[in-house]
Protein backbone atom coordinates (compact mmCIF):
# COMPACT_ATOMS: atom_id res chain seq x y z
CA UNK A 1 0.00 0.00 0.00
CA UNK A 2 1.53 3.30 -1.05
CA UNK A 3 1.86 6.24 1.30
CA UNK A 4 -0.61 8.25 -0.78
CA UNK A 5 -3.29 5.57 -0.59
CA UNK A 6 -2.68 5.17 3.17
CA UNK A 7 -3.08 8.91 3.65
CA UNK A 8 -6.27 8.90 1.57
CA UNK A 9 -7.70 6.06 3.67
CA UNK A 10 -6.76 7.94 6.86
CA UNK A 11 -8.18 11.27 5.71
CA UNK A 12 -11.44 9.79 4.48
CA UNK A 13 -12.33 8.04 7.72
CA UNK A 14 -15.43 9.46 9.34
CA UNK A 15 -13.72 10.50 12.58
CA UNK A 16 -11.19 12.71 10.79
CA UNK A 17 -13.90 14.46 8.78
CA UNK A 18 -16.02 14.95 11.91
CA UNK A 19 -13.02 16.36 13.76
CA UNK A 20 -12.27 18.79 10.93
CA UNK A 21 -15.87 20.01 10.89
CA UNK A 22 -15.77 20.39 14.68
CA UNK A 23 -12.58 22.46 14.54
CA UNK A 24 -14.02 24.79 11.88
CA UNK A 25 -17.30 25.24 13.77
CA UNK A 26 -15.38 25.69 17.03
CA UNK A 27 -13.25 28.43 15.48
CA UNK A 28 -16.34 30.24 14.25
CA UNK A 29 -18.01 29.81 17.64
CA UNK A 30 -14.90 31.26 19.29
CA UNK A 31 -15.14 34.36 17.10
CA UNK A 32 -18.81 34.76 18.01
CA UNK A 33 -18.02 34.51 21.72
CA UNK A 34 -15.12 36.96 21.37
CA UNK A 35 -17.44 39.45 19.70
CA UNK A 36 -20.12 38.84 22.35
CA UNK A 37 -17.67 39.53 25.17
CA UNK A 38 -15.83 42.47 23.57
CA UNK A 39 -18.82 44.32 22.09
CA UNK A 40 -21.81 43.33 24.23
CA UNK A 41 -20.80 42.13 27.70
CA UNK A 42 -17.73 44.21 28.54
CA UNK A 43 -19.06 47.70 27.58
CA UNK A 44 -21.89 47.62 30.16
CA UNK A 45 -19.51 46.20 32.76
CA UNK A 46 -17.07 49.01 31.96
CA UNK A 47 -19.89 51.54 32.19
CA UNK A 48 -20.97 50.15 35.58
CA UNK A 49 -17.38 50.35 36.82
CA UNK A 50 -16.97 53.99 35.82
CA UNK A 51 -16.06 53.77 32.13
CA UNK A 52 -13.19 51.30 32.47
CA UNK A 53 -12.22 49.58 29.23
CA UNK A 54 -10.95 46.21 30.42
CA UNK A 55 -9.06 45.49 27.21
CA UNK A 56 -6.86 48.54 27.87
CA UNK A 57 -6.01 47.69 31.49
CA UNK A 58 -2.32 46.95 31.93
CA UNK A 59 0.51 47.18 34.39
CA UNK A 60 3.41 48.97 32.73
CA UNK A 61 6.78 47.53 33.75
CA UNK A 62 8.82 49.79 31.48
CA UNK A 63 7.30 52.66 29.51
CA UNK A 64 8.11 53.14 25.85
CA UNK A 65 10.98 55.47 25.04
CA UNK A 66 11.09 57.07 21.62
CA UNK A 67 13.38 60.00 22.44
CA UNK A 68 16.28 58.41 20.56
CA UNK A 69 15.10 57.48 17.03
CA UNK A 70 18.01 55.06 16.59
CA UNK A 71 17.13 53.06 19.72
CA UNK A 72 13.37 53.04 20.19
CA UNK A 73 12.31 51.06 23.24
CA UNK A 74 8.92 49.39 23.18
CA UNK A 75 6.63 49.39 26.18
CA UNK A 76 6.80 46.35 28.43
CA UNK A 77 3.49 45.73 30.17
CA UNK A 78 1.38 43.00 31.70
CA UNK A 79 -2.02 43.29 30.01
CA UNK A 80 -4.31 41.89 32.66
CA UNK A 81 -7.40 43.52 31.10
CA UNK A 82 -7.05 41.37 27.98
CA UNK A 83 -6.66 38.38 30.30
CA UNK A 84 -9.94 39.28 32.05
CA UNK A 85 -11.70 39.41 28.65
CA UNK A 86 -10.21 36.04 27.66
CA UNK A 87 -11.25 34.54 31.00
CA UNK A 88 -14.84 35.69 30.49
CA UNK A 89 -14.79 34.26 26.95
CA UNK A 90 -13.56 30.93 28.32
CA UNK A 91 -16.33 30.83 30.93
CA UNK A 92 -18.98 31.51 28.25
CA UNK A 93 -17.57 28.84 25.91
CA UNK A 94 -17.27 26.31 28.74
CA UNK A 95 -20.87 26.98 29.79
CA UNK A 96 -22.13 26.64 26.21
CA UNK A 97 -20.27 23.33 25.76
CA UNK A 98 -21.60 22.15 29.14
CA UNK A 99 -25.17 22.89 28.01
CA UNK A 100 -24.65 21.05 24.70
CA UNK A 101 -23.17 17.99 26.43
CA UNK A 102 -25.96 18.08 29.02
CA UNK A 103 -28.56 18.06 26.22
CA UNK A 104 -26.82 15.20 24.42
CA UNK A 105 -26.65 13.20 27.65
CA UNK A 106 -30.34 13.82 28.29
CA UNK A 107 -31.23 12.56 24.81
CA UNK A 108 -29.04 9.47 25.15
CA UNK A 109 -30.56 8.67 28.57
CA UNK A 110 -34.07 8.83 27.10
CA UNK A 111 -33.06 6.39 24.41
CA UNK A 112 -31.49 4.06 27.00
CA UNK A 113 -34.52 4.24 29.30
CA UNK A 114 -36.92 2.96 26.65
CA UNK A 115 -36.98 -0.81 27.15
CA UNK A 116 -36.29 -2.76 24.04
CA UNK A 117 -39.00 -5.17 22.92
CA UNK A 118 -38.01 -8.78 23.57
CA UNK A 119 -37.22 -10.95 20.58
CA UNK A 120 -40.16 -12.82 19.03
CA UNK A 121 -39.11 -16.22 20.40
CA UNK A 122 -38.80 -14.88 23.94
CA UNK A 123 -42.20 -13.17 23.68
CA UNK A 124 -43.74 -16.45 22.43
CA UNK A 125 -42.20 -18.45 25.27
CA UNK A 126 -43.41 -15.87 27.81
CA UNK A 127 -46.92 -16.10 26.40
CA UNK A 128 -46.85 -19.91 26.59
CA UNK A 129 -45.60 -19.75 30.18
CA UNK A 130 -48.39 -17.35 31.17
CA UNK A 131 -51.01 -19.59 29.49
CA UNK A 132 -49.70 -22.62 31.36
CA UNK A 133 -49.83 -20.74 34.68
CA UNK A 134 -53.47 -19.74 34.12
CA UNK A 135 -54.57 -23.24 33.11
CA UNK A 136 -56.79 -24.99 35.64
CA UNK A 137 -55.77 -28.59 36.57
Amino acid sequence: MSMLSEFKAFAMRGNVIDLAVGVVIGGAFGKIVTSLVDQIIMPPIGWLTGGIDFSELKWVLRPADSTNPAHKIAEVAIQYGAFINTLIQFIIIAFAIFMVIKGINRLSRKQEEAPAAPPADVALLTEIRDLLKNRQP
